[in-house]
């Protein structure tokens, strides 16, 4: 048997009250544990650890964290997030994303859509060169 799905994420933060209350407070995130170096938080079917760090190495390329919301929410959840953090790309890609950053610069996106809108998408749009595999 393989993979089941994701199990956790782990992200090294500089200071970890501001980052529990950054995911707590603008994200929603529900903290389970605390103590001095780690906190482990849920968002939704997410499992998130937050560990203490003194050596953080930010990226400089795309690779980021995508969470997903109800429609409904997307419009609210947009506003509250980007009065609470600097935005880091425009989107461009199928769907509707708000790309922003956590208080140590790790790169998260809400996006509307799945993996099957976005097959579609491709689908829908041959120019764009990308192949759908079966």
């Amino acid at each position: 048997m393989g993979i089941t799905g994701l199990n956790h994420i782990t992200l090294a933060v500089s200071d970890l009250a501001r980052s529990v209350a950054f995911y707590t407070d603008v994200l929603g995130a529900v903290q389970r544990t605390a103590s001095a170096r780690s906190a482990y938080l849920e968002l939704g079917p997410i499992w998130l650890c937050l560990e203490a760090t003194d050596a953080l190495t930010p990226r400089a390329d795309d690779t980021h964290i995508a969470f997903s919301c109800a429609p409904a929410e997307f419009a609210r959840l947009t506003e509250h997030i980007s009065a609470h953090a600097p935005l880091w790309k425009e989107n461009r890609s199928e769907g509707a994303s708000l790309y922003f950053l956590d208080p140590d610069g790790h790169k998260l996106e809400l996006h509307l859509g799945d993996l099957a809108s976005r097959l579609a998408h491709y689908r829908d749009h041959p120019e764009k060169g990308v192949q759908v595999l079966p």
